[in-house]
C-alpha cells in the first residue's frame, strides 16, 4: 500500500460505505430460529478488521474514505472477536468429549448431558454457541451437509445443532413450543402428550445431535410446572440427542439439590423428581448423568494466571483500531492490574470497558486507552465479591417457615371491602 493509493481511495481490505452500512443495518436474525442459527453458524467468524494507518497515512485518505474507514474502525472495536480463554477451553473439552462420546454410541437408551454454569458476564452462551457451531462444521464436513439418518422421500432441514431459550414462564408444554418454534413448525391444537411426541420426531427427522436450552436458571424447583420441565428435560435425553444446559449459577437454582457428585467420574447423578409423570406421560427411570462444568473469571494470582490475562488483552490489543495506540496498550506497566481490578477478571465487563474506551478514545481524537480515559467509564459496577450476584438467582426461592408447625404463615386478608350484609336498625 503506497502513497498513490492511499490518495486515489484504494485501501485494501476496507469495504465500501455501502457494505458497511449493511453490516451495521442488515438484518441479524436470532440464533433460536434454524435460519438465524445458520446466519451466526456461517458469519462468526468473517469479520475482518480494516487494514492499521498512522494519523498520517489517514490523513492522506479522501475525505468520504476516510470516513468510511472511521465507520469501519468503530465497529471493529466494539466487536471484539471470541478467544480462546482457559475458561473456554475447559468448556470446549467437556463439550466436545461429550458429544463426540453420545454421537457414537449405538442403541443408548439415554444420552448423558452437560450443565455450563457461571455467573453474569463470563460469556457462557457465547462459550458454548460458538463450541456446537464448530461441532456442526465438521459434522457436516464428515457427512457432506447430508443427514445420515435421513428417511428417503422428505425435505427435512438438516439441523445437528438446536439453540433455544428456557420460556420465561416454563411450563412443559410452553418448551416444546419453544423448540418446535426452532424449525417454524406449526404446532397448535395440540395436546401436551402430542407435543412431546412432535418434539421427539422432529429431533430425529432433522437429525439433531445437540440441544441446547439457554437460561435453565429460570427454572425453580419449588414450583410444579418448573418441576415437570425437569422431568421432560430428562425425557429429551432419551430421544437420541445430547441435551447441554446453560445458566447461571444452577446449583443455587434447586436443579442439582438432590444430586450427588461421584469424585471418581467427575459427574453430578441425578436421581428421578417425585414427580415421575408429565401430564400422563411416563418419564423413563433409569437414572441419568449430567457433568456440570464452571465457566470462571480470570484470576491473576499465579504466573500461569497472569501469563493468561495478559495473553487474553494482547489479543484484544491486536484486534482494536486506533491511529496512536502504542504497543503494549493493554498489557505493559500497571494496565493489566488496573483491568483486573476494574472488571474482577469478569470477560464481559472488560470487554466492555475496553470497548467504551476505545469509542470515547475515537470521539475524543486521542485514539489510545490509557487508565485516565478509562477512569471516566463506568460499567455498572465495579465489583471485587461475586456472593452478590446470587442475590438475583436466590429472589424466586421460598423462605423458610419461621412458624415451628411445618407451614408458612398466611398473610390476613383485607376485609375492608367486604359487604356484611343489611345493618340492624335496632342496633343503630
Amino acid at each position: 500500500m503506497n502513497n498513490d493509493d492511499l490518495a486515489a481511495g484504494r485501501l485494501q481490505g476496507l469495504p465500501s460505505r455501502k457494505q458497511i452500512a449493511a453490516m451495521m443495518l442488515g438484518t441479524n436474525p436470532h440464533r433460536h430460529t434454524f435460519s438465524g442459527w445458520q446466519h451466526y453458524r456461517a458469519t462468526r467468524t468473517r469479520f475482518v478488521p480494516p487494514p492499521r494507518l498512522t494519523v498520517r497515512q489517514r490523513r492522506q485518505l479522501p475525505d468520504d474514505r476516510a470516513y468510511d474507514y472511521d465507520l469501519y474502525r468503530r465497529l471493529t472495536n466494539v466487536n471484539l472477536p471470541l478467544q480462546d480463554t482457559p475458561m473456554l477451553l475447559k468448556v470446549r473439552q467437556v463439550i466436545e468429549r461429550r458429544l463426540q462420546g453420545n454421537t457414537l454410541r449405538i442403541n443408548s437408551p439415554t444420552m448423558p448431558g452437560v450443565m455450563v454454569s457461571g455467573w453474569g458476564n463470563h460469556g457462557k452462551t457465547a462459550a458454548v454457541c460458538a463450541i456446537a457451531a464448530a461441532f456442526e462444521d465438521a459434522w457436516l464436513a464428515l457427512h457432506q451437509s447430508l443427514n445420515p439418518e435421513a428417511i428417503p422421500g422428505t425435505w427435512d432441514l438438516h439441523a445437528p445443532v438446536v439453540y433455544v431459550q428456557t420460556p420465561v414462564t416454563a411450563t412443559p408444554k410452553s418448551l416444546c413450543e419453544t423448540i418446535l418454534n426452532f424449525f417454524a413448525l406449526n404446532r397448535w391444537k395440540f395436546t401436551l402428550p402430542q407435543l412431546i411426541r412432535l418434539v421427539a420426531d422432529s429431533l430425529r427427522d432433522h437429525g439433531v445431535k445437540a440441544l441446547i436450552i439457554d437460561d435453565i436458571n429460570r427454572l425453580r424447583m419449588h414450583r410444579a410446572d418448573d418441576q415437570d420441565v425437569l422431568d421432560l428435560l430428562r425425557g429429551l435425553m432419551s430421544f437420541n440427542v445430547t441435551l447441554i444446559l446453560t445458566g447461571v449459577n444452577i446449583p443455587g437454582t434447586g436443579l442439582l439439590r438432590e444430586a450427588a457428585f461421584n469424585q471418581g467420574t467427575r459427574q453430578w447423578t441425578l436421581p428421578p423428581l417425585e414427580a415421575t409423570r408429565v401430564h400422563g406421560m411416563e418419564v423413563t427411570q433409569i437414572e441419568r448423568r449430567f457433568e456440570l462444568v464452571e465457566i470462571d473469571r480470570f484470576h491473576y494470582d499465579t504466573p500461569q494466571e497472569m501469563q493468561a490475562f495478559v495473553a487474553h488483552l494482547r489479543g484484544i490489543e491486536d484486534h482494536l483500531r486506533l491511529l496512536k495506540a502504542k504497543e503494549g496498550m493493554l498489557t505493559t506497566g500497571s494496565m493489566p492490574e488496573y483491568l483486573m481490578r476494574r472488571t474482577n477478571g469478569v470477560i464481559g465487563l472488560l470487554s466492555r470497558l475496553i470497548e467504551d474506551g476505545a469509542q470515547d478514545a475515537m470521539t475524543s481524537g486521542k485514539e489510545n486507552i490509557d487508565q485516565a480515559l478509562l477512569d471516566q467509564i463506568i460499567i455498572g459496577r465495579d465489583t471485587s465479591d461475586e456472593e452478590d450476584e446470587g442475590v438475583e438467582a436466590k429472589k424466586d426461592v421460598p423462605r423458610p417457615d419461621r412458624t415451628g408447625t411445618g407451614k408458612r404463615r398466611r398473610k390476613p386478608r383485607n376485609t375492608v371491602f367486604d359487604d356484611h350484609g343489611p345493618r340492624d336498625e335496632a342496633a343503630g
